[in-house]
């Protein structure tokens, strides 16, 4: 399907110049009041382009703030683009310039032409709070209507239980310009509706639970990968117009599967027709550099002590929340937001009042944002992006914490790819790369990720960032794999690891499906499945994932042979799975495993099996425990530990 937006016309009435009403208002003085106090989180209702009759005429009403501005006028298809034939009128003293054209409809372009007061600043911008962009280099906002016919009902009437600490989740990370294109129109990524129905029995077919979509908010470059947003109410028009997302999420719904949205609120590009310097001040960002600048992005850092910046942002997030059916928020680059110095060097920045280097008001902006989509949406979640030793990141307000659902573990994820990245005769030096999370495994609700940014700008695939031979890489990747699924913590795998695509991700390319036609690819395609379907179905690898109950120790000390072996938990007494793990291309015979149960135990899992690509080294389906005490526990396996191989065994 073509992207509906090019073919979208105007339904504009003829518009006359000068004919703006006045005496019409979405806004009361209650709605002035909570948005200069910060505290007015449905923005999306009253400001921005909204289609409305006055007098009998239908017609669009348009609010926007400049509290800067000597004149704002509106202008767009409708008018020429004239800067002083729609003027708009400042409501009372709330910095908000609002007015109602007749004639104006779904479909018309437009912009505010701001006059500020300082230093004679003209400009034209895009509406801060517009529901719709017109796709880049073009950069005007578009009337829209948001009204859609959802078919989830029963996904939005189950969805609290979805995603709860003690559900198995599982997330598949995706960016949507780049999982596939298609070739015969120039390589050009699929539309929202083009992937609804492809990208939703793919990721049911591979077991996941959830889908995160990279920020699909409008977004200039597209190389940003839409972490350089200008709108902020607006999903992207490259693929399509809102209802074509919406289809899209409605879709991915009525297959049981919940999606979750990248969002940015750490950052801002510099695109003159964004929020930078809006009114001819700064408006949305510090104006110094030294807190309103990242060096790293070139790139502007909203001010959160702003009463009007803090109700934009949280509004936003509520938005996709409510309008489009979002199931969760990942919150990118929280400790961008947490600490004064991020990146920066000694005397590059500015301490808070009490000379320390955490952003009071940031920590105070992400505490309220948390509380209100709790509020608001109690069956959501909200993920954090933070890669320090913040404390108690994913931990309730009410005992100081921050108040997110879950946190990265990034530590985990780093310390990880390091250990894998070793030759395996050099694995036995560095074992405490891989027990050291047991240290902090339960300090947060962690979510485990191998992302998108792990194999990009030069880092390798997942698949070649593993040593050794062909056959070695393949499963040095599978144990990866399994290596993560049996940890505690919920998982998420960016796109193209999951079959062990060779190239780093290239967002201006399709991932490289032919790779899936290879048995080894397709082994590690079918593994990932396997791991997903064991992790849904099996409490012990998921139910307990943020308890400490459900995980202690087999072994973790062997370093000597490079291997682990620890016992996940869930809360019925049969739910008891162990796993072990060997680092090493040698297979350990004869290995004596202690488990805390007589009986049969039998192989669910094998990474090494021969469906998955390996040498199908194993246990015949099961073992025998012996009343002989090992590892601290009162029975024994006597196991074969596969190459570069895992295996979980389940008490029969």
């Amino acid at each position: 399907m073509k992207n509906t937006k090019k073919n979208e016309k105007s339904e504009n009435l003829e518009v006359r110049p000068n004919h703006v009403s006045h005496d019409f208002s979405l806004l009361n003085s209650d709605d002035l009041h909570w948005f200069n106090e910060g505290t007015h989180f449905h923005l999306y209702q009253k400001l921005g382009a909204h289609a409305a009759t006055h007098g009998g005429k239908p017609g669009t009403y348009f609010a926007v703030w400049a509290p800067n501005a000597e004149r704002v006028t509106l202008v767009g298809d409708f008018n020429g683009w004239n800067k002083s034939n729609h003027p708009l009128r400042p409501k009372g003293s709330s910095g908000i310039w609002e007015g109602f054209v007749p004639g104006i409809h779904k479909g018309a372009t437009y912009k505010y032409h701001i006059a500020s007061r300082h230093n004679g600043y003209n400009v034209d911008k895009a509406d801060p709070v517009g529901f719709f962009q017109q796709t880049s280099p073009q950069t005007a906002s578009v009337v829209w209507d948001l009204n859609y016919s959802w078919q989830d009902q029963a996904w939005m009437t189950e969805r609290g239980n979805k995603g709860k600490l003690e559900q198995p989740i599982s997330v598949y990370e995706v960016h949507l310009g780049s999982w596939m294109r298609v070739p015969e129109e120039n390589r050009r990524s699929l539309t929202y509706r083009e992937l609804a129905s492809n990208l939703a029995d793919y990721v049911s077919q591979m077991g996941f639970t959830h889908v995160e979509l990279l920020p699909i908010t409008e977004h200039p470059f597209f190389g940003s990968w839409g972490y350089q947003t200008t709108g902020y109410f607006a999903p992207t028009s490259r693929y399509g117009n809102p209802h074509d997302l919406m289809h899209l999420i409605d879709c991915l719904h009525q297959r049981g599967i919940g999606v979750i949205l990248d969002w940015v609120p750490s950052h801002f590009p510099g695109d003159e027709h964004g929020l930078i310097y809006f009114d001819g001040t700064h408006l949305y960002e510090h104006a110094d550099m030294q807190k309103g600048f990242h060096q790293d992005w070139k790139s502007y850092i909203f001010n959160y002590g702003r009463h009007e910046v803090r109700s934009f942002l949280i509004s936003s997030a509520l938005f996709w929340l409510d309008h489009y059916h979002i199931d969760a928020l990942r919150v990118d680059a929280v400790a961008s937001m947490l600490y004064l110095d991020y990146s920066r060097k000694s005397g590059e920045w500015i301490p808070n009042q009490f000379g320390g280097r955490e952003n009071l008001e940031a920590i105070d902006f992400l505490r309220r944002f948390n509380q209100e989509v709790y509020k608001h949406f109690p069956d959501t979640q909200t993920f954090a992006e933070e890669s320090t030793s913040w404390p108690m990141v994913s931990r309730p307000l009410y005992v100081g914490g921050l108040g997110f659902g879950f946190k990265w573990d990034m530590g985990w994820m780093h310390d990880t790819l390091n250990y894998f990245k070793d030759d395996p005769v050099h694995r036995k030096y560095h074992h405490n790369q891989l027990t050291f999370r047991g240290m902090y495994a339960f300090s947060e609700n962690f979510m485990l990720t191998l992302s998108h940014d792990e194999v990009v700008h030069g880092k390798g695939s997942l698949l070649n960032k593993m040593p050794g031979d062909e056959w070695q890489k393949f499963a040095n990747l599978r144990l990866l794999f399994a290596f993560m699924f049996a940890q505690p913590g919920k998982k998420l795998l960016f796109m193209g690891g999951e079959f062990g695509q060779w190239q780093e991700w290239n967002h201006d390319a399709s991932l490289d499906w032919h790779l899936t036609e290879s048995p080894l690819h397709a082994g590690v395609q079918r593994l990932v499945g396997d791991l997903n379907r064991a992790y849904r179905s099996e409490p012990a690898l998921h139910a307990w994932d943020c308890n400490p109950e459900g995980f202690s120790w087999i072994d973790c000390h062997d370093s000597e042979q490079s291997t682990l072996s620890w016992l996940r938990r869930g809360p019925g007494s049969e739910d008891i799975v162990a796993a072990v793990f060997n680092f090493t291309p040698v297979p350990r015979h004869y290995y004596r495993l202690g488990v805390p149960e007589g009986g049969s135990w039998r192989e669910i899992l094998n990474t090494d099996a021969a469906d998955y690509g390996g040498g199908n080294v194993g246990n015949f389906g099961s073992v025998e425990a012996a009343p002989i005490g090992w590892h601290n526990q009162p029975y024994s396996l006597t196991i074969t530990a596969p190459p570069l191989a895992a295996i979980f065994f389940k008490k029969s």
